[in-house]
């Protein structure tokens, strides 16, 4: 753990929380082989690309546009190489929960968080045709 928490400030806090937290999910014993073997997940051209995501979603600047992909499609493809399932997503959001808390605290590692689990959400409700409410992920920190 770091030994000054603060909230997430600038792009380069969200790309910190990115390698921290693709380094852990890759090792992960129940998700990582969908992002190693399956995705065959590149990090040097990913993280760019989901710091980009991310920095649109927390600090509005729209830089996620440029590359023109739409993440649901992204992982509905995903899905059709091996079945995405509640619990890797359930997984995913915890992983991704505990790097935030490791790293950050206040109101934009809040709602970093919240965003986080409703994206969770909807992409199990897209790829696993889950109605909204059937599973369960958090809704507040």
């Amino acid at each position: 753990m770091d030994n000054l928490i603060r909230d997430i400030e600038d792009r380069n806090d969200i790309d910190r929380l990115m390698l921290r937290f693709y380094s852990r999910v890759m090792a992960d014993d129940l998700i990582g082989y969908i992002f190693t073997d399956v995705a065959k997940l590149d990090l040097d051209r990913h993280l760019p690309v989901i710091g980009d995501f991310w920095e649109t979603i927390i600090f509005q600047t729209g830089v996620y546009t440029r590359h023109g992909r739409n993440p649901l499609q992204v992982h509905g493809e995903l899905n059709e190489k091996e079945p995405l399932l509640p619990e890797h997503f359930r997984r995913w959001l915890e992983i991704f929960t505990q790097i935030t808390d490791e790293l950050f605290a206040g109101e934009k590692a809040d709602f970093i968080k919240v965003r986080a689990a409703a994206i969770a959400e909807r992409m199990m409700q897209f790829v696993g045709g889950v109605q909204r409410g059937e599973i369960s992920f958090p809704r507040s920190v």
